[in-house]
């Protein structure tokens, strides 16, 4: 007898992988309830961590009830738990390494390069703009292309046009108007162009 758990004779724990692998709900509980505190107990003393130890055994028991069709007829629950318990702690402390040792590596690339999904979000909403000033009306797009682009004063916009500081103001706020309600899914809380 093992001072994890009692070790149950063979004849029972095939009789009860035979049930598991037939989808009996109580062989399941049966083999959690037995199984569960030992099998922390060995993630807790690899990982360090009662946390993480209880949630590898979850895994590894849900794990058993999705294969359990697919487990070998003359194979051991206790074998199977102990053995993918050891392997998914193994893996946790693995990938602990590697997330030290990259860590100070990713920090240095974020720092140096914004992330692809803010390169790609960047470069939807430049060409939702373009899209948006390309649909204005042409004296339209002409007086906002002229005042946001070129940075010219409504008073210098009017006199190239030859046009009034009046229209060049209606024209501006039907433009922004306009690129505001096209471009409303891009804008955070409504903000202004």
């Amino acid at each position: 007898m093992s001072a994890a758990a009692p070790a149950a004779p063979e004849q029972d724990d095939r009789s009860l992988l035979e049930r598991l692998r037939r989808d009996d709900t109580t062989a399941f509980d049966e083999i959690f309830r037995t199984w569960y505190a030992p099998l922390v107990r060995m993630a807790d003393a690899m990982v360090h961590s009662r946390a993480i130890a209880e949630e590898l055994v979850q895994d590894v028991m849900l794990e058993l009830w999705r294969r359990r069709a697919h487990l070998a007829p003359d194979g051991s629950p206790q074998a199977y738990l102990f053995q993918s318990t050891r392997n998914r702690a193994l893996n946790h402390l693995r990938h602990g390494r590697i997330v030290e040792r990259t860590a100070p590596l990713v920090a240095r690339e974020s720092e140096r390069f914004p992330t692809a999904d803010g390169r790609v979000a960047e470069a939807e909403i430049q060409a939702a703009l373009r899209e948006a000033v390309d649909a204005l009306p042409t004296r339209c797009r002409q007086v906002f292309e002229m005042s946001r682009v070129q940075g010219l004063k409504y008073g210098e916009i009017a006199q190239l046009l030859g046009v009034s500081v009046k229209a060049v103001e209606a024209q501006m706020g039907k433009a922004l108007r306009t690129l505001r309600e096209r471009l409303a899914p891009w804008m955070p809380n409504g903000d202004a162009l």
